[in-house]
């Protein structure tokens, strides 16, 4: 008896259907249909893609919050190149007083101008730039390519034949602390005083010797990640106004802490008899901003995608067969007045 019953339960259970069926000799087929079930069917296929490339994909979602930690020291990477020999000093002063000698940054005799690989390298990264611009998306970009180890950006070597030694290559990395602070490229060695601060600069006389013009290949402040390009990348006064931004990534299983920074750019004349005056160099102003932006990259989970694929098959077969069904009754309609008309014509002429 129990497995009588076992059986007939199994019977049940396969002929429900929640569906109703239609007897197959009851359905006329035409080539009109299976046309459109073709186009239906590839439609779906071309949609259910086009749909898993979604994703695969992913997005970064940026987030903002305080930036709590005070006690890191901030590494400041350089590398510039001024249009005058190395009889000058860098080092940073920051806003408690305190003086970050420049003893980690080296000073190379080098030529100012650049060579032809570096100057195709120059013109790439102000297009790249430019269109970072136009296109704030590229960035994203540029984010995950960078930390799935796609590409890297090392400047190019100046490999230049020319053998004038007449610029100074000014690289290497100072540690600070996260306060504002004020990095300086000036005339003449940096001394310590019972004043303060100064620059011993008194072996240049003339003011040809002054000229200040200089090409920033490097400028960047924390980690270095490759993919990320900053916007730095005659006896004149130049300073930059650099407000920098605390930044962690979140992709591919990747943590990186890094800052990004805005830069604003102003230069001026040094002439004492002209009235205007002030220290000849080059400064790079600085200050943390308090806020931090998170950056974490998500995908659409497995869920949504079963959800998404579910919704675009059901829609087609359900929007592709009130088509068929409209498009079969308009063609009815203009049949039967064509027969009408037919036959109308056919008694007149009978008559």
């Amino acid at each position: 008896m129990k497995r009588l019953n076992r059986r007939n339960t199994l019977n049940l259970v396969k002929e429900l259907d929640a569906f109703p069926k239609v007897p197959e000799s009851y359905v006329e087929t035409s080539a009109f249909g299976g046309t459109v079930s073709l186009i239906v069917f590839i439609l779906m296929a071309l949609l259910t893609i086009s749909e898993f490339f979604v994703y695969q994909d992913s997005w970064l979602n940026y987030e903002y919050e305080v930036d709590t930690d005070f006690t890191s020291k901030l590494k400041i990477k350089i590398d510039i190149t001024v249009a005058i020999k190395c009889e000058m000093g860098a080092d940073v002063l920051d806003i408690t007083g305190t003086i970050i000698a420049s003893k980690e940054l080296k000073y190379d005799p080098v030529s100012f101008e650049p060579s032809p690989q570096k100057k195709l390298w120059y013109q790439i990264l102000h297009q790249i730039q430019n269109r970072l611009r136009e296109e704030r998306s590229l960035q994203d970009v540029l984010f995950k390519s960078a930390l799935k180890g796609h590409f890297s950006d090392p400047v190019p070597q100046n490999d230049s034949p020319s053998n004038s030694q007449n610029a100074c290559r000014i690289h290497g990395q100072i540690h600070v602390i996260k306060v504002a602070g004020n990095f300086h490229i000036t005339l003449g060695k940096p001394i310590d005083t019972i004043r303060g601060h100064a620059h011993f600069a008194s072996l240049i006389k003339n003011e040809v010797a002054l000229n200040f013009s200089h090409r920033i290949d490097y400028l960047s402040f924390g980690n270095d990640v490759p993919g990320h390009i900053n916007p730095l990348y005659e006896n004149m006064l130049f300073q930059y106004f650099i407000t920098v931004v605390p930044t962690k990534l979140h992709i591919s299983g990747v943590s990186v802490n890094m800052h990004q920074f805005s830069v604003t750019e102003r230069e001026r004349v040094v002439s004492n008899k002209k009235g205007s005056h002030g220290v000849s160099g080059i400064f790079i102003k600085y200050k943390l901003s308090p806020l931090m932006v998170r950056v974490r990259e998500e995908h659409m989970p497995l869920s949504v995608f079963l959800v998404r694929l579910c919704g675009i098959i059901g829609g087609i077969f359900s929007t592709s067969g009130l088509l068929h069904r409209l498009i079969g009754y308009f063609v009815d309609i203009i049949c039967c007045c064509f027969r009408l008309g037919a036959d109308q014509s056919k008694e007149v002429s009978h008559y």
